[in-house]
C-alpha cells in the first residue's frame, strides 16, 4: 500500500533538488528522505529521478507525477495544517526517549507545568537514535551516540554506576577487606549478600562484575522487581545491594538511608547527552525539557 508521505518526499524533492534539502524542509533526516524515495519508486515502477553529484533531476517521468500530485499534495498539507489549528490550538507537541527511570527521576512531576504536550518512549538506545533520526522522536537523554551526521550530542552530566546498599546494611567487614584489596574475599562477601535486580536489565551488574572479578556473576538476585526505582525504594533505609547509576539514589545517598558500598576498582562513569536532530521546530519546547534535566541531575 502506497504512503502519503512519500508523495509529500517526493514534492520536496523536487522543489529543492537536492535530498539534503528535502530532509531540512520536512525536519527528517536525508536516510528517511531515501527511503520514502526508494519506496514510490518501488511502488510506481520507474525512477523519478536522475542522480548526479549535486542534484536531483527530475525524469519525464518524474514531471508527470508532480504535476499529477502537486495539487493533491499542497491541499492535503494545508489541511493538515488547518486541523492542527482547529484542534490543538497551536498547542506543539514533541517526542522524547529516554530510559523508565530517568523519566521518574526528573522528568515525570514536572509534565502538569509544561506548556505543550509530551509523549515520552522507552526503549533500547540504539531503536531510539534510529526514532530520532528519522524523525519519530526529537530529543533522547541518552549515555551512547551513534554515527549519524543528522544528529547533535551535547553532554550534560555524567552518571557512575556503583553498588549501593540499604542503611541497614552492614559494611564495617567490606571496608576492611576494601583497604586490603583482597579481590577473593570481597567476591566472597558479596555473594553472601541479599542482591535485588531488575526483569528487564541486568547489564548494569554484569558489566561491573567482569571489570572487577573478570567474570560473569555466578549467583542470581535475591528479589527480582520491576525497575531500578523500584530497587531504590525497597532498600532504602533496608539491608540491601544493588548496582545502579548514582543519580537515580542521590536524594537517598544524601539523607543516609541508601549509601555508596563499593565504586569498583575500575569506576564505570558515563556521560549523559541531549540528543536531538540538527534541524528541528521544537528548539524552544527543547531547551525547557533541556532546563528540567539541568536542574535535577547537574
Amino acid at each position: 500500500m502506497v504512503n502519503l508521505e512519500w508523495f509529500r518526499t517526493f514534492k520536496a524533492i523536487y522543489e529543492t533538488g537536492t535530498l539534503t534539502g528535502a530532509a531540512e524542509v520536512l525536519y527528517i533526516s536525508q536516510p528517511g528522505v531515501s527511503l520514502h524515495l526508494n519506496s514510490l519508486e518501488a511502488y510506481v515502477g520507474y525512477k523519478l529521478f536522475d542522480r548526479t553529484s549535486r542534484r536531483m533531476v527530475s525524469t519525464e517521468r518524474g514531471k508527470v507525477l508532480y504535476n499529477y500530485v502537486l495539487d493533491a499534495v499542497t491541499k492535503l498539507e494545508a489541511a493538515e495544517h488547518h486541523f492542527h489549528k482547529s484542534t490543538e490550538k497551536d498547542t506543539p507537541t514533541i517526542s522524547i526517549g529516554m530510559c523508565f527511570e530517568t523519566f521518574q527521576f526528573t522528568l515525570e512531576s514536572y509534565l502538569p507545568t509544561l506548556p505543550f504536550n509530551v509523549i515520552i518512549k522507552f526503549g533500547e538506545y540504539p531503536e531510539m537514535l534510529s526514532d530520532l533520526d528519522n524523525g519519530i522522536l526529537d530529543l533522547i537523554i541518552t549515555p551512547q551516540k551513534g554515527d549519524s551526521n543528522n544528529i547533535n550530542y551535547l553532554p550534560f552530566s555524567k552518571e557512575k554506576i556503583v553498588l549501593v546498599g540499604g542503611s541497614a546494611t552492614p559494611t564495617a567487614g567490606f571496608d576492611e577487606l576494601l583497604k586490603e584489596k583482597k579481590m577473593e574475599e570481597i567476591h566472597a562477601w558479596l555473594k553472601k549478600q541479599t542482591w535485588y535486580g531488575t526483569t528487564a536489565d541486568m547489564e548494569h551488574l554484569r558489566r561491573f562484575w567482569h571489570l572487577n572479578f573478570n567474570k560473569r556473576p555466578d549467583f542470581k538476585p535475591n528479589y527480582i522487581v520491576p525497575n531500578l526505582s523500584s530497587i531504590v525504594r525497597c532498600i532504602s533505609e533496608q539491608n540491601g545491594v544493588a548496582i545502579i547509576p548514582d543519580f537515580l539514589c542521590r536524594k537517598e545517598i544524601e539523607s543516609g538511608n541508601i549509601k555508596v558500598i563499593w565504586e569498583g576498582n575500575d569506576v564505570i562513569e558515563n556521560t549523559l547527552y541531549f540528543s536531538t536532530r540538527k534541524k528541528t521546530s521544537y528548539a524552544a519546547e527543547i531547551k525547557m525539557i533541556e532546563e528540567i534535566f539541568i536542574k535535577e541531575m547537574v
